[in-house]
């Protein structure tokens, strides 16, 4: 018996003896711990509109740093009570709880930890956490060392940024902000319990994908609270009883990731991918009422053509079903509901009814005339991409209370641009229909005919060679080689004044009006707008707008004709902060280029205004209820691309619809009925309340019976009809005259 006792002792001398060896080779081995004194961590790039909203973020980790001083006490205890409550007592470790541990899992099959919160944060930032010895070591003597290198203020601070907390939310103040819209020291105590539940495991008692669980682990903590002292039963009890909203997704969410991209790019290419990492804060020009507007206008007009266009069949891929037939889930991975459309799986189909299944797991059955659309598309005749067949992904749209009917995806694109004339600040911008699938910015990268809505810039430069509005012009046939321009109604109405001839969007004599001034000469002008000189054809079909030019260079361009002739440069970001909300850049104020005398873009206003009163784009001054409104529609050949551009004394939009690869969008599809719509419900949110402010005549013109002109051509010395060889023509302007006059 003796001797088995001395072979004990000498059995634990000796694993003693090897442990503390091996403990002290490992404290020499033990990393500095600057990561954690001098804790920088990762912070997402920020960007917010101008009203203050987070529009979007970018990096890895979602985390704001706030110094412990600033957590409230309240959440520090609910946090300590459930993971740690002898935090401040403790050396690091929790001897009796280890003892507890090593009982429970000598008995027990799931192992048992004991890891204080400096054990925890130990693990996080250097090891893994993976249960076996030697890492279960080294992770005492790092939590030792910490203790006696950084204090407790210190271990606890960098714990609360830096430990996850679901939904990529790092630290206590982001995820208060991801679940409940909350700065920390808004919080009750209810979600500081919901919130201290929460390290254990992230996953498991995920609020926003387990509420239940979340909601047992949250009254854990408050009854942890209260038996250690922090709170009384009173306490405890309200909090429990306090009915929690979870944080809605942001209604304008989605809505301006084009925008962000464009910010991203440009903070990339100044900081590279640091940017990530350092916690900057972005602050945009644009609005959110706006760029919501913007957005919903858009997509309305989207689907709106979508249903006029023949059904397509089957959305991409199969959904993905269990041997039994049942739907997985994971079959709306990447086939979401959109706007009000929803996405479905066909479970059964026969040419007679198709039963299809949507995300919440109702099921609709499609028969008689809302099955004709599909019935091209069933049977094995058809294309497997687009037959409809069990499994089979389809989207539907409730028209009205119970009545279903089949729609498919918008394939074609669109883009809106709006934006302050006077100060190029860009308040909304919508790139495209899904960003998810198409990164394509069509607002900066689209280059497309203009049509119609590139008229206004011959208007302007016969107006610098003496034209106003009441200036005739023939709307006659005319042949120019083997090239007959067509009006788009296929009419002539003989003498028209510009007035008419432009609110009528007359195509005949816009060509004869550039005849007057030359090509060369009216691609020099429109160059002075903004829009590329190399991209602008050098013949007489500039007059119709078949050169190419994107829609921010279209709303900038006319920008110029609501600022006095001054083209702003336009304007995204505004200002940068850091981390610690220190300023590090701030945009200069933007340049303004001359376009135009202020006469020329106010003369060139009123022939738009009329467009707005009596013409292509009368129907938006009678939705807004207002005068001050001048703009162009603008269709192309075979309605390939679809136009609307104007401008308020405080906005200049442009909408530009078409498809990617260009094509017809429909024999009857016009700038005034696909983009004027949306360049109204753009703007309607930016005029709200304001009274008209019609611009106002500047120095240098008079009011001659009802129509502006130049002071210096009055009378004879006016350019009183085209052709009819005026004192000013362009053979007698000198060039630099005729295309710089007030430039």
């Amino acid at each position: 018996m003796k001797r088995l006792a001395l072979w004990i002792l000498s059995l634990a001398a000796g694993v003693a003896l090897l442990t503390g060896t091996l403990a002290a080779v490992l404290w020499q081995q033990l990393p500095d711990l600057n990561a954690l004194s001098d804790y920088q961590p990762k912070q997402a790039l920020r960007i917010l509109s101008a009203d203050g909203e987070l529009l979007g973020e970018f990096g890895t980790e979602r985390r704001r740093f706030v110094p412990l001083s600033d957590i409230p006490k309240p959440l520090q205890e609910a946090l300590l009570a459930t993971e740690d409550v002898d935090f401040w007592e403790h050396p690091g470790l929790d001897f009796s709880g280890i003892v507890r541990a090593v009982w429970h899992n000598l008995w027990h099959e799931r192992p048992h930890g004991a890891s204080t919160i400096t054990q925890q944060l130990a693990r996080d930032v250097y090891l893994t956490k993976q249960q076996v010895l030697s890492r279960k070591l080294v992770e005492m003597l790092l939590a030792l060392k910490m203790e006696r290198e950084l204090g407790k203020t210190k271990i606890l601070e960098v714990y609360m940024n830096h430990i996850y907390l679901g939904h990529r939310a790092y630290g206590f103040a982001s995820a208060a902000e991801r679940y409940f819209g909350k700065d920390l020291n808004t919080l009750t105590l209810a979600e500081h319990a919901m919130l201290a539940g929460l390290p254990q495991n992230p996953v498991q008692v995920n609020p926003v994908v387990h509420w239940q669980r979340a909601v047992q682990r949250q009254h854990h903590v408050l009854n942890r609270m209260q038996t250690v002292g922090f709170i009384s039963a009173a306490q405890a009890q309200s909090a429990k009883n306090q009915t929690l909203r979870l944080r809605a997704q942001p209604k304008w969410a989605g809505t301006a990731d084009h925008a962000l991209e464009m910010v991203r790019a440009e903070l990339y290419s100044r900081w590279g991918e640091d940017v990530y990492a350092r916690g900057l804060t972005v602050h945009t020009t644009l609005k959110v009422p706006e760029q919501m507007a913007a957005h919903a206008a858009l997509h309305k007009a989207l689907w709106a053509l979508e249903r006029r266009q023949p059904y397509r069949g089957a959305e991409e891929g199969l959904a993905d079903l269990a041997e039994d037939g049942s739907l997985q889930l994971a079959s709306f991975t990447d086939h979401d509901d959109l706007d009000d459309t929803r996405a479905g799986v066909i479970r059964a189909v026969s040419r007679d009814a198709l039963e299809v299944q949507l995300r919440d797991g109702s099921r609709i059955t499609l028969s008689g005339p809302a099955l004709r659309p599909a019935l091209p598309f069933i049977g094995a005749q058809v294309a497997v991409a687009q037959r409809l067949q069990k499994g089979s992904k389809v989207r539907l749209l409730e028209v009205s209370p119970g009545k279903w009917q089949l729609t498919q995806r918008p394939q074609v694109e669109g883009a809106v641009v709006s934006l302050e004339p006077q100060t190029g600040a860009i308040r909304a911008l919508v790139g495209g229909f899904d960003f998810k699938r198409l990164q394509f910015n069509h607002a900066i990268q689209a280059y497309r005919q203009p049509g119609s809505a590139f008229k206004p810039f011959v208007y302007s430069a016969l107006i610098e060679l003496g034209a106003d509005s009441e200036t005739l012009v023939q709307d006659e046939p005319l042949q120019i080689g083997d090239w007959a321009p067509q009006n788009y109604d296929h009419q002539f109405d003989g003498t028209l004044t510009l007035r008419q001839a432009l609110a009528r969007s007359k195509n005949t004599p816009t060509v004869r009006l550039l005849q007057e001034i030359g090509a060369d000469r009216g691609r020099a002008w429109a160059a002075q707008f903004g829009l590329e000189l190399n991209r602008q054809p050098s013949n007489l079909t500039l007059a119709l707008g078949t050169g190419a030019v994107t829609p921010l260079q279209m709303a900038g361009a006319y920008a110029a004709f609501a600022a006095g002739g001054e083209r702003p440069e336009p304007q995204l970001i505004t200002r940068v902060v850091d981390a610690q909300g220190q300023l590090i850049w701030e945009a200069p104020p933007a340049p303004k280029l001359r376009a135009v005398s202020e006469r020329n873009a106010f003369m060139t206003a009123q022939l738009l205004q009329a467009v707005m009163v009596e013409g292509t784009g009368a129907k938006a001054s009678v939705s807004l209820a207002r005068q001050d409104l001048y703009g162009k529609t603008g269709t192309t050949n075979d309605a390939v691309d679809a136009w609307f551009v104007g401008f308020q004394a405080d906005r200049a939009a442009a909408v530009w619809i078409g498809y990617p690869q260009p094509r017809s969008l429909g024999e009857r599809e016009t700038g005034g009925g696909l983009a004027l719509p949306v360049w109204v419900e753009t703007l309607r949110p930016a005029l709200k309340d304001r009274p008209p402010s019609p611009l106002q005549p500047p120095d240098g013109v008079i009011d001659v019976q009802g129509s502006w002109r130049y002071e210096e051509f009055q009378g004879d010395a006016s350019l009183r009809k085209i052709g009819s060889a005026p004192t000013a023509t362009p053979a007698s302007v000198p060039a630099s005259s005729a295309i710089n006059s007030g430039a």
